[in-house]
């Protein structure tokens, strides 16, 4: 069931913040199978703003708070802005209720869909830069996402795609991922993710809730493979 202004308000509050161009907020939660059926404009052109908003503000928290190179804080910005972590930064306070679908897409379960409710968060983000400015946008970050990446600074790099990229790029060799099956609802499907090396050699096959999760889980898996081959481990000592 899609929320009514006065729902749309709540969020509003939950944040502290007070749209001065109100319609910029509903427009940000309208899907475009609402604005197809309704014959308004989506969220999608917000999502562009969004996605370059989050950037430079996640870009600047790592700067000030991780003493490391260009590469590795342009590696932990990509994961911390991916579709997966933007999705568990909105699930955290349940975005999906907020979000104006079409019929089609309320029955498929599009408020549970990581996709949408990912473009959601960037579109939001996109809203309140347009209407107050960058610092407004800081009440939903502060709130939401810098106490999660803070949480993560130290952790282990999980990125498993470039770390299996670079183990086999010294042969010339290319990777590829397929995902092999998908099974569940809309709202909780599970992939599983293949890796073959020039197009013939199975490296490994992991699951995950999103496709990128499963890739990532199968790049791990053959990692993990790889290290108890002697040929690694003798690269390792050497």
């Amino acid at each position: 069931m899609n929320p009514s202004p006065n729902k749309l308000k709540e969020l509003e509050r939950f944040f502290g913040l007070n749209f001065k161009d109100f319609t910029l907020l509903v427009r940000a939660m309208t899907h475009s199978s609402y604005a197809n059926e309704s014959n308004t404009r989506s969220n999608e052109r917000l999502e562009f703003i969004g996605d370059a908003v989050v950037d430079l503000a996640v870009a600047k928290f790592l700067f000030e708070h991780l003493e490391e190179a260009e590469g590795v804080l342009t590696k932990k910005r990509a994961q911390e802005v991916c579709e997966a972590s933007l999705h568990q930064y909105a699930e955290s306070f349940d975005l999906g209720q907020y979000l104006l679908l079409g019929k089609g897409e309320e029955k498929n379960g599009g408020r549970h869909k990581p996709a949408v409710i990912a473009d959601a968060f960037e579109a939001f983000l996109g809203a309140i830069f347009l209407d107050k400015g960058l610092q407004e946008v800081y009440k939903v970050l502060d709130k939401i996402v810098f106490p999660v990446i803070k949480r993560n600074l130290n952790q282990e790099d999980n990125d498993y795609k470039s770390k299996l990229q670079e183990l086999v790029q010294s042969d010339k060799r290319t990777l590829n991922y397929t995902i092999i099956s998908e099974s569940g609802p809309a709202h909780d499907r599970e992939f599983v993710s293949r890796v073959t090396m020039d197009d013939t050699i199975i490296m490994g096959e992991g699951m995950g809730k999103t496709k990128k999760e499963a890739e990532q889980n199968a790049a791990r898996a053959t990692l993990e493979k790889l290290a108890q081959t002697p040929m690694v481990k003798e690269n390792k000592e050497s």
